[in-house]
């Protein structure tokens, strides 16, 4: 362990502070300042996303934030105990950029196209954020946290309760997650594309049906997104009759 995070460690274990354990960032008070004045809260998760951007996940350490915030490593463990908290404050920064309509449309599935393909949206411009692995726990920030309300609401709105509205919820968050992390993960050159159309072609007896509707060359991001949503709805719809 990095000798100044054992600092840090040993002190918070003394203090015996509450909320010791809560492994949710959201869960738990957050810290007052320490050391500098400009650094706070809301500068580490601006810095975070700047580092996020730029570099991608695999850039992303305690100690490389720190050094871009110019500040010491046991200075920025004081305002965020994890990298895992960084992630969540920084995802949750995500969604607080851009802001939801005040005023619902009559018909909910109005508001749940607009959402999801807002959701979309604020992913493809974060790339880093779609690709994550599955999460360990819920997303709760406040700003995560109004948009589900407002995609839930649109569902009840719609006639769907109970579990129904759950997995409802689910099928368009794993449809938008699902589909921005393959298309910014899935870079194929113009080269690989028609080589493995070709590798399909020549085996068009063992899978004809894939080789037939251009599983390698389609490319059509947004296309597909929309198609894929309007079956995801209109399979809402007929569940619930409207």
């Amino acid at each position: 362990m990095d000798p100044e995070v054992d600092v840090i460690a040993g002190k918070e274990r003394s203090r015996g502070q509450a909320g010791a354990g809560i492994g949710n960032v959201w869960l738990r008070s957050p810290r007052g300042n320490k050391g500098e004045p400009p650094l706070t809260r809301e500068r580490i998760v601006q810095a975070a996303v700047a580092l996020l951007d730029e570099e991608g996940m695999d850039r992303l350490t305690m100690r490389h934030l720190a050094e871009r915030l110019q500040v010491g490593a046991t200075t920025l463990y004081w305002h965020v105990a994890t990298k895992a908290d960084v992630i969540d404050l920084a995802v949750d920064a995500i969604f607080g950029e851009t802001s939801l309509p005040d005023q619902r449309a009559e018909n909910p599935r109005d508001d749940i196209v607009v959402l999801v393909n807002t959701w979309r949206q604020a992913m493809l411009r974060h790339p880093w954020a779609a690709t994550l692995p599955a999460r360990q726990r819920p997303l709760m920030g406040p700003n995560f946290l109004a948009w589900m309300e407002f995609l839930q609401s649109g569902l009840l709105r719609a006639g769907l309760t109970d579990k129904r509205l759950n997995a409802a919820t689910w099928a368009l968050y794993n449809h938008v997650m699902g589909a921005t992390a393959t298309q910014s993960s899935l870079q194929l050159s113009a080269e690989e594309s028609r080589l493995g159309q070709e590798y399909l072609e020549s085996r068009r007896d063992q899978y004809p049906t894939v080789a037939a509707n251009n599983y390698i060359s389609d490319v059509d991001w947004d296309t597909s997104f929309t198609v894929g949503l309007e079956l995801l709805l209109d399979g809402i719809e007929a569940q619930t009759g409207s």
